[in-house]
């Protein structure tokens, strides 16, 4: 067991017993990108399907055919590392990692090892609960690679096994962190971001239950036992496929290791270690395999591959492409738009919402008006109706008139409720179906008297209540205004001269 001279300061000290201990995860993350072909040939590149029906001699690793990686493969992993403040390497390669597995039909993977596209990145991660003032740890990342997915073990009813070779060459980029983070509530947060990073930039759908993401946790304990510090050996749990997985998962193990610790410590080696899966049937990690990842895969450059030279236009385009972030954007709609965290957190989740709302806040006279109108209403039918933006009936220069109409006092909030449904409906412009319905607000004070007239004619036992002290009546007269008026008259207008008028009987 190797000793460790000191605690990493910005990690959170545990006790168990006589034991202290800091937790130590990195995760590597394999995440499928949007390209329209795979890796190193022309199949069509998406998920499902039939069975080995979008494969080639290439993606098959039949003898004599060439690898040939695509322009929008090499570009998306180079988007994605911009996005995460990586270095983009302007000379890389590609390697041939060997192992056996089933689905691994060439018997090696086509990945890039000791000069990737991608290294010395870093990604914020919000630690904060919903609640709460944001708050970031710095999680670094090493290096993101791009290399090729592998086909798919099928087993039918436990008792035959067949291999499906359609995702086999789908490209993929890994992200590999240092380990940087001290919880499996960080690991999991790490991923979440980087799923929302990626997705925000287009180069991948992030469907987790479609396995387009997958994270490898990395995970060992710094223990001090009678003031001598120790570390147990490294586990890498493999393929975790949900955020909660992630989470179970490294809690699990985190107790497993100091069990192990206790009863049966092993020697620390940076280069062992032991291959676990995740069962969450019984909330369990379980042995697989053992490793030494510096002699296992014999790696070699990749031979029918040459080494790419990228160009500074190539990275231009690439660097371009990533747009304003979502942390950037939040930060940026909160000191524009006056938002608050929730709103913020909310509006950016997904890059077409924000884009969507951001068009009507430019065009609307209250920009949180209009936030509140999309969090509260257009969220409301997406998700009641499982429809995307874009197939909304109205849009969001519908929005922008709504909001100006309430804001200029040409309706009511309420009866902007009323125009909604009905531009929801038919897709009509707001100002059409104001005029239409006869909805705009009488702002007129002499004939919202007149009507303040009426309803004080109308109620004699409201006004001797009023006389007899009980001050809810001006609420209820106003109110009676209002429904006269079919809720035209101008709410402020209407309760202004309501208190006058009783004010003079008093």
């Amino acid at each position: 067991m190797s000793v460790e001279k000191t605690f990493n300061p910005g990690a959170a000290v545990h006790t168990d017993g006589d034991l202290r201990y800091e937790v130590i995860i990195g995760c590597e993350i394999h995440c499928e990108l949007l390209t329209k072909t795979k890796a190193f040939c022309s199949c069509e590149n998406r998920y499902g399907g039939m069975p080995n029906t979008r494969v080639c001699p290439v993606c098959l690793g039949l003898p004599g055919a060439m690898p040939i990686p695509s322009h929008e493969y090499v570009e998306f992993g180079a988007r994605a590392g911009f996005a995460l403040d990586c270095s983009v390497a302007r000379f890389t390669k590609f390697d041939r990692k060997h192992y056996f597995y089933p689905d691994l039909v060439k018997g090696y993977q086509i990945t890039q090892y000791d000069l990737p596209l991608c290294s010395e990145g870093k990604v914020a991660v919000n630690l904060a609960k919903p609640d709460e003032a944001p708050r970031f740890k710095t999680v670094r990342i090493e290096r993101i690679h791009l290399e090729e997915d592998v086909g798919k073990s099928l087993h039918i009813e436990g008792a035959h096994s067949y291999i499906d070779y359609n995702r086999s060459g789908v490209p993929l980029i890994e992200i590999v962190s240092k380990p940087d983070m001290s919880s499996p509530e960080e690991a999991s947060l790490y991923m979440q971001t980087i799923r929302e990073i990626l997705r925000y930039i287009g180069v991948t759908d992030g469907n987790l239950e479609e396995g387009s993401m997958r994270c490898d946790a990395n995970i060992n304990l710094r223990v001090i036992e009678n003031g001598v510090e120790f570390r147990t050996p490294i586990s890498e749990i493999k393929n975790m496929n949900s955020f909660k997985a992630i989470r179970d998962a490294c809690t699990y193990e985190i107790s497993r290791q100091l069990k192990e610790f206790r009863e049966d410590r092993q020697a620390f080696s940076q280069g062992f270690k032991v291959t676990m899966g995740w069962d969450e049937s019984i909330g369990e990690t379980v042995v697989q395999r053992t490793k030494n990842s510096f002699i296992d895969y014999r790696f070699v450059v990749e031979p029918d591959i040459r080494p790419l030279v990228l160009s500074d236009e190539f990275l231009s385009v690439a660097k371009a492409e990533v747009g304003e972030r979502p942390a950037e954007k939040r930060e940026r709609f909160k000191r524009e738009y006056g938002l608050s965290d929730f709103d913020v957190n909310t509006l950016t989740t997904d890059r077409g919402l924000s884009e969507w709302f951001e068009s009507a806040a430019k065009a609307a006279k209250d920009p949180k008006k209009v936030a509140n109108w999309v969090l509260a209403e257009v969220l409301a039918i997406v998700n009641d109706r499982g429809v995307a933006l874009e197939d909304l009936k109205f849009t969001p220069a519908h929005i922008a008139e709504l909001v100006n109409a309430v804001v200029s006092g040409s309706i009511t909030s309420k009866q902007a409720k009323d125009v909604f449904a009905r531009m929801n409906e038919s897709g009509e412009r707001p100002d059409a179906i104001v005029k239409e319905l006869g909805l705009a607000v009488v702002s007129d004070s002499s004939a919202i008297e007149k009507i303040v007239d009426d309803v004080f004619a109308a109620n004699p036992a409201a006004l001797e209540d009023w006389k007899n002290g009980k001050t809810n009546v001006a609420g209820w007269l106003t109110g009676q205004v209002m429904k006269m008026s079919k809720g035209q008259a101008n709410p402020a207008t209407a309760t202004a001269l309501v208190q006058k008028k009783l004010a003079d009987i008093r």
